[in-house]
């Protein structure tokens, strides 16, 4: 099986800005994108192949097609047909609603399939962006409700002035939100659950507040207070350096000036490289090339054995 890429799903929002269409060279003219859905199994948001063998097909049809040899044996067991991560990026020209997202028992719980755990990747963001991650202050779920009452939230919040290649790991139940100027790579589990929290009183064209979800996101929220929520690293080059462990992805970062080949033999998963600067070829030991850019998303089916990396580039490597 040849690596796939896919046409991204454009989404226009409120809050969207001008950054998606030239970072991914796009000769596109649509306004105010606020998200660019990179590689999605959710149901009627499903990312469709660009080209190849797999041309024209939706991410689910394949897997339900090749099956472990897309995904992997231990990742089709677990999830079945529903390929089981998003992959987008975000441009947000103001202020995202702060959100919580749950853990898959209290999602089920809730009624809702799976729950949502995720990850931030700061990309070239505007000087001053600032994005929430985690609560700074104790609080418990009566003070909680009483602070979305009296616009007082916030002040709970850890807030993070933000720079390209700063990492932030989400795990559900951490309280959370994109600031104005942040641009940056999300990852995160398949599920579309997320609970507003808290939306600045902000009214839509029709002079509407949008909905909260106060009573289920103080069901998910976990009220725990950490010091720093940002994930440390050592950026290096010509190595990869590990950003995030944990039950539903892997990510590293890759920062190539010469050639290195990456074994996946011994990984029983798909591998989705996510491009952040320059260019680079990418040939399999199959004989397979293709060439992975900024902006670009590459997925690399479970039954690859090696990657080689030629070129100058930046990129994320992710799996399950």
């Amino acid at each position: 099986m040849q690596p796939i890429k896919f046409n991204p799903l454009l989404k226009s929002t409120i809050w969207g800005g001008n950054k998606i269409i030239p970072f991914k060279q796009l000769a596109d003219n649509q306004e105010n994108v606020g998200e660019s859905w990179e590689i999605s199994g959710v149901k009627d948001n499903e990312t469709i192949v660009k080209d190849g063998e797999f041309k024209g097909m939706k991410l689910n049809e394949i897997v339900a097609q090749q099956k472990d040899k897309l995904v992997g044996a231990d990742n089709y067991k677990r999830f079945g047909d529903e390929f089981p991560l998003l992959i987008k990026f975000i441009d947000a020209r103001s202020d995202l609603s702060i959100q919580v997202h749950p853990t898959d028992e209290i999602a089920k719980k809730q009624g809702k399939g799976r729950g949502k755990t995720e990850m931030w990747y700061i990309m070239n963001s505007d000087k001053d962006a600032k994005l929430y991650s985690g609560l700074k202050m104790q609080i418990t779920p009566e003070q909680y409700k009483e602070m979305v009452e009296n616009d007082t939230i916030c002040d709970a919040l850890a807030q993070y002035e933000v720079k390209e290649g700063d990492c932030f790991f989400l795990p559900a139940g951490r309280i959370h939100a994109v600031g104005t100027g942040c641009f940056l790579a999300e990852i995160q589990q398949t599920s579309d659950v997320t609970y507003r929290i808290y939306d600045y009183k902000r009214k839509d064209k029709d002079g509407n507040c949008r909905q909260l979800h106060t009573q289920e996101a103080s069901e998910c929220i976990d009220y725990n207070v950490s010091k720093d929520y940002r994930t440390e690293y050592m950026p290096k080059q010509n190595e990869g350096v590990n950003l995030v462990s944990c039950p539903y992805f892997t990510t590293a970062v890759y920062d190539l000036t010469e050639p290195m080949t990456l074994d996946y033999s011994e990984l029983d998963s798909f591998v989705i490289f996510i491009g952040m600067k320059g260019e680079g070829k990418i040939k399999d030991n199959e004989g397979n090339e293709t060439t992975l850019k900024a902006g670009e998303t590459l997925l690399i089916p479970a039954t690859t054995q090696q990657i080689k990396v030629e070129g100058e580039i930046k990129f994320l490597e992710t799996y399950v």
